[in-house]
C-alpha cells in the first residue's frame, strides 16, 4: 500500500509540474483572447483530450519503442533527467512560459490552436511524453498501471478547471504569484530529474563495474 501511494504521489507530483497549468495559463489567455467564454472552453476541453490520448498512447507504446531501436531503460532515464533538469531550470527562472509561443506562432496556429501548439507540444511536450514512458515501464503490476493512468486523467482534469477560470485565476494571483509558483514548481521538476539521472545511472555503472 505505501509503495503504491508513493508511485502515485510521485505521477501527480511529477506530471503537475511537468505540464504547469499555471504557467500555461497567460499563454492561454493570449491565445484566445479574440474567442468568447464558450470558445475558449471548447479549445481547452479539444487540447486536454488530444494531450491525454497523446500520453497514453506513448505510454503504452514506450517498450516497443525501445525494442525497435535499441534503446534501454535506464539510457531514457538519463536522457529524460537531463530534458526534465533543462525544464526545471527554465522554470526556476520564470521564463518558460514566454518560450513556448511568441505572436507569429499564435497567427500561425490560430485556425486550430487547440491541437497544435496546446495539446502538442505544450500540454503533451518532451517532458510529459518521457515521462509516461519511464513511469510506465516503472509500473509493476496493473494496479500500478491504473495508478498512473488515473493520474494523468486527474491532471488533466485540474489543468482544464485552471484554463477554463484562466482570467479569474490570473486576476487573484496577479504575475507575480505565477512567477513564484512557476519557480516553485521549477525546484520540484529538477529534483524528479536527479532522481531519474541517478536511477538511470545506477545500474550502467553497475554493470561496467
Amino acid at each position: 500500500m505505501q509503495e503504491i501511494t508513493g508511485f502515485a504521489l510521485l505521477c501527480v507530483t511529477s506530471y503537475f509540474t511537468l505540464i504547469n497549468p499555471l504557467g500555461l495559463m497567460p499563454v492561454f489567455l493570449t491565445m484566445t483572447s479574440n474567442l468568447d467564454s464558450s470558445s475558449k472552453a471548447k479549445t481547452a476541453r479539444k487540447a486536454i483530450i488530444v494531450a491525454f490520448l497523446t500520453l497514453l498512447a506513448f505510454a503504452f507504446t514506450g517498450q516497443f519503442l525501445f525494442k525497435f531501436f535499441g534503446i534501454s531503460v535506464d539510457s531514457f532515464r538519463i536522457v529524460g533527467g537531463v530534458i526534465f533538469f533543462i525544464m526545471g531550470m527554465d522554470m526556476l527562472n520564470a521564463r518558460l512560459a514566454k518560450m513556448k509561443v511568441n505572436e507569429e506562432d499564435i497567427k500561425e496556429y490560430v485556425s486550430d490552436i487547440s491541437i497544435t501548439p496546446l495539446a502538442i507540444p505544450m500540454l503533451a511536450g518532451p517532458g510529459a511524453i518521457t515521462n509516461s514512458i519511464v513511469l510506465m515501464e516503472d509500473a509493476q503490476d496493473i494496479t500500478h498501471k491504473i495508478v498512473l493512468i488515473s493520474a494523468i486523467a486527474l491532471i488533466f482534469i485540474v489543468t482544464y478547471i485552471v484554463l477554463w477560470a484562466a482570467s479569474s485565476i490570473s486576476k487573484f494571483i496577479g504575475e507575480t504569484g505565477i512567477k513564484i509558483m512557476m519557480k516553485l514548481m521549477g525546484l520540484i521538476v529538477m529534483v524528479i530529474a536527479v532522481e531519474f539521472l541517478f536511477s538511470g545511472l545506477k545500474p550502467i555503472i553497475k554493470s561496467i563495474i
